[in-house]
Order: C-alpha cells, then sequence, then structure tokens
C-alpha cells in the first residue's frame, strides 16, 4: 500500500515539471522556424558604440595640416595641389583594379577599406608648375634652389607629422601623405576612430 501511495506521488510531482519543459522545447523550436522570429531586445549600447561611423571629408586635423603644408610650402616658392583627399571605398576598388583588371598602371596595393584615405586620414599631392598643368616629377627644381621641390615637400610633411608613403619598401607611393593617429587599417576597420571625427548627421541620430 504505501509503495503504490509513493508512487502516486512520484508522477503527481512530475507532471508540472514535465510540462515546464515541454513549453520551453516548444518556445525553443518555434524561435528556431524562419517563419517567426522573436525579439529579443534591442543591441546592448556595448554593440552600439562598437558600430563604425561614417566621417566626412579628411579628419578636421589632418585637413588643418594639409593647409600648412600648402602655405609652408609656397614660402618656399613650391606651388602644391592636392590631388586626393578623403576617397570612398568604391573608388578605392576602382583604383585597385587599375592596372590589373582595368587599363592603367597599378597605383594602389590597398583594395576598398584598406587605405587611410578611406578614413579621411591621408593625402596625395602633386607639384603645379602652371595654372592648368601639375607634374610628378621628383627631381623637378622650380625654385632653383639646388633641392628637388618634391624632397622639399616631403620634409616640410614630415615637420608636421605626416608619414610619407615613399618611404615604404613594399609599395612605395610617392604622391602618399598620412596621418594616422597610431590607429592601423584593421583598427579602422573594426570601427575604431581617432577623436574629433565630424560625424555624418543620420549617424549621429542613430546614435543618440
Amino acid at each position: 500500500m504505501n509503495r503504490q501511495r509513493q508512487y502516486k506521488q512520484k508522477r503527481r510531482s512530475s507532471g508540472p515539471i514535465f510540462f515546464v519543459f515541454l513549453v520551453l522545447g516548444l518556445v525553443y523550436y518555434i524561435s528556431q522556424t524562419e517563419s517567426f522570429n522573436i525579439d529579443w531586445g534591442s543591441p546592448t549600447p556595448l554593440f552600439e558604440e562598437d558600430e563604425p561611423k561614417h566621417v566626412t571629408e579628411l579628419h578636421p586635423e589632418v585637413a588643418a595640416k594639409k593647409s600648412q603644408l600648402v602655405e609652408l610650402a609656397k614660402q618656399k616658392g613650391i606651388q602644391i595641389m592636392i590631388t586626393e583627399g578623403h576617397r570612398s571605398e568604391e573608388r578605392q576598388n576602382e583604383l585597385y583594379e587599375q592596372g590589373r583588371t582595368t587599363e592603367g598602371q597599378i597605383v594602389t596595393s590597398a583594395r576598398g577599406g584598406e587605405s587611410y584615405h578611406n578614413y579621411g586620414l591621408a593625402i596625395d599631392f602633386a607639384i603645379r608648375v602652371s595654372e592648368d598643368k601639375v607634374i610628378w616629377d621628383m627631381e623637378y627644381d622650380g625654385n632653383n634652389n639646388g633641392e628637388s621641390d618634391w624632397m622639399e615637400v616631403v620634409t616640410i610633411a614630415k615637420s608636421l607629422g605626416f608619414e610619407w608613403g615613399g618611404d615604404w619598401a613594399n609599395f612605395p607611393d610617392y604622391p602618399h601623405l598620412q596621418y594616422d593617429f597610431g590607429y592601423s587599417i584593421a583598427e579602422l576597420q573594426r570601427g575604431k576612430r581617432p577623436p574629433g571625427y565630424e560625424i555624418e548627421p543620420e549617424d549621429l541620430e542613430a546614435s543618440e
């Protein structure tokens, strides 16, 4: 008699537990189907902060240094033209394909998102010899002081903190100057940005 009573008590106590597991299993199954999605809530602030923000043109500090470079070169009798600044990833991919799948010389080893231009942290320059002509002649001495105008510009740029692409051993880029604030391309690709960027209005609204 006691054994029958104990058996009935066990069945009564295990009933609710079985029902709970059955409900949980049913919810999990439904949530995995393609026709039913459960909104488990908005992303946490941590994920929102890690999302990359788009920026407008050059970083303000890089833009200021660019203007300084132009003025200091002018004081030495050298006119320069900034031929490239901020560059979209689409434009970067077009340049990468040049000399590979499209006509022209190879001008870059960086695909879209792999250049500091894509983050507003780099500029390219050329020497202006007249109102309608620029050159990339690294031997040209337009101010007749016995020094290459190109290398005089590079010296000024380095004094302002720019890194010169002509110093790169693997793929020298002689018109290229970058001011990267110590950020690697990998960090920028992960969404990290130097302070002081101008955020696009729609991105600012999304982050509030």
